[in-house]
């Protein structure tokens, strides 16, 4: 199993068909999709076709959303990392993004953050990306403050998907500028 990277508390790998089960655990809760369009999936089938989409995104653009496994359970608790958007979101395309989703009994314990830490890591030092894109929903507080504390500079707010959208940027001169 391929692994990306590792900190203190987390391994990131790559997400696998045995994955299905966490991964439904994580998208079927609704708390989980407030801030994402309200849509968490409802069959195993759909989890499926998300793993596969990602597994995809690995061998054609050679990044993907990653496992998040806790080190100390050896358990899946979520993903992160980046994905190549090729899609025009507030006239923008072809860009890398930052994403990160928890399991919500591992919300508020600083894993967001630090599994984030390592994609950003990854992106700057092994891809040798010059920026980073980041976009959360304005009124999901949690999230923009991880993308802040991340030094991640606000560009603009837009709409999409029906709901009010933050777009933040971070250049690597500046990821290399923050000293987490």
């Amino acid at each position: 199993m391929q692994v990306f990277a590792e900190t203190e508390r987390l391994i990131l790998r790559a997400i696998v068909p045995s994955d299905v089960d966490a991964m439904f655990e994580l998208d079927s809760d609704p708390a989980v999709h407030k801030y994402l369009g309200g849509r968490p999936v409802k069959t195993k089938q759909q989890i499926e076709q998300i793993i596969e989409f990602v597994r995809k995104q690995y061998q054609e653009n050679g990044i993907g959303r990653w496992a998040v496994i806790d080190k100390s359970s050896d358990q899946f608790i979520g993903w992160t990392g980046l994905k190549l958007v090729k899609e025009t979101i507030n006239n923008q395309s072809n860009y890398y993004d930052l994403g990160y989703r928890l399991i919500r009994k591992y919300w508020g314990k600083g894993l967001a953050t630090e599994s984030a830490i390592a994609s950003l890591n990854f992106g700057f030092n092994e891809m040798n990306l010059k920026e980073i894109i980041a976009i959360a929903q304005i009124e999901n507080k949690a999230s923009n403050r991880v993308i802040q504390k991340l030094g991640f500079e606000f560009e603009n707010s837009f709409e999409y998907d029906n709901a009010s959208h933050n777009w933040h940027s971070l250049k690597r001169e500046n990821w290399k500028s923050v000293g987490i």
